[in-house]
């Protein structure tokens, strides 16, 4: 069993590599693309949407999120092409997507500032 995880996470990996190299080219249609990157970015990130040290919810997130976003991507792309873009991940190294840790710092922060602001003395005027 331990190895059918290692498996299928080596797996996930490589397809969050083939939806990274699908948003960029050019043959990829463009709203498979652009699910593609949001789905690339959010798995690369550094920083979780859920942080992991929330008990349950932040692992939740990776093991929901991730697999049926991929799916959705692997849905949009035509099979020729993904068999292509996985192929091509299978040979790189893993990155980090600096764009998804920004936009999850984004959000993080427009929630604190919102808070932030309607805990403020006379902040919801």
């Amino acid at each position: 069993m331990l190895e059918r995880a290692k498996r299928w996470a080596r797996l996930l990996k490589r397809d969050v590599m083939a939806l990274w190299i699908a948003a960029r080219d050019s043959r990829t249609p463009w709203h498979a693309k652009l699910v593609a990157g949001l789905v690339a970015a959010y798995a690369l990130s550094p920083i979780d949407l859920i942080p992991d040290f929330i008990p349950i919810l932040g692992y939740l997130d990776d093991l929901i999120i991730v697999p049926i976003g991929i799916l959705l991507v692997v849905k949009l792309i035509p099979e020729p092409l993904m068999a292509e873009y996985r192929a091509m991940a299978a040979e790189q190294a893993r990155q980090t997507s600096y764009g998804g840790m920004i936009a999850i710092l984004a959000i993080w922060i427009a929630i604190a500032a919102a808070l932030l602001w309607s805990a403020w003395p006379g902040g919801t005027r």
